[in-house]
């Protein structure tokens, strides 16, 4: 099918999917580029794909719309030279009693939230929990940042509280980053049932929740006294991994 005109019904459906509030009422996102679609369409979450008039398509086995390079410079708003966009579905993930989890207490740039997606995945965790105040998993620059990790791993949004009394019930050992009343990550045998928490990028981890942790710890440094939690996470995620 193709749509010329940004005033098509379908055209103004896929734009408010920029729109936090329209992804969660429709359970859609967008993603752009051949590597996101397909990832998407391993996951089998695209629903939709929208090809610049002329392009080849990745997929036939899902709607295509050939659409202008208008409309698709109206669905993204990242510098970029892409000629296809994929419509997602959100997948749906129950809260399960995995050994491996990764815990985001407040972490809010997306860059950051990204980059733990791929940090977590490449370091074989099976899953990542967030607080509410986390940033959008579907936010665009989440998704650019995750290249494509999002879609092979299970993230849950809830209560974190409630989340680690649950987790701690399991027997699960939790670790979180912090400061202070903290002991060097070096010192510590990680257990092979745990979750690892990181917070937020000026606050750190809130106070009630350091209080239900097992350990405390931090990475021994030359100079500066914290890293950027992306990259602080990927250090630890490595030390955990290659501990087992």
């Amino acid at each position: 099918m193709e749509i010329t005109s940004v005033h098509n019904p379908r055209v103004k459906a896929w734009v408010k999917l920029k729109e936090k509030k329209h992804r969660d009422s429709t359970r859609k996102f967008l993603v752009a580029g051949e590597h996101l679609i397909q990832e998407a369409l391993k996951a089998d979450l695209l629903c939709e794909l929208l090809v610049c008039k002329g392009s080849e398509p990745i997929t036939e086995g899902v709607p295509v719309y050939e659409v202008t390079k208008e409309i698709l410079r109206k669905l993204t708003s990242l510098t970029s030279s892409e000629n296809q966009i994929g419509v997602c579905e959100m997948p749906q993930y129950q809260q399960h009693m995995w050994e491996r989890i990764i815990v985001l207490d407040g972490v809010q740039d997306p860059g950051n939230l990204g980059t733990i997606i791929r940090n977590a995945i490449a370091f074989d965790y099976q899953a990542l929990l967030l607080s509410n105040d986390c940033a959008d998993i579907y936010n665009e620059k989440v998704i650019r940042a995750t290249q494509g990790a999002l879609f092979h791993l299970p993230i849950l949004r809830c209560e974190l509280m409630k989340s680690l009394v649950e987790l701690k019930k399991a027997q699960v050992t939790i670790y979180a980053t912090a400061l202070r009343e903290s002991v060097p990550m070096q010192s510590i045998r990680p257990e092979p049932k745990h979750a690892l928490i990181f917070g937020n990028e000026g606050t750190g981890i809130k106070n009630e929740i350091l209080q239900l942790c097992d350990y405390r710890i931090k990475i021994e440094m030359a100079a500066f006294e914290s890293l950027n939690v992306a990259v602080a996470s990927g250090i630890c995620m490595y030390y955990f991994y290659q501990s087992q």
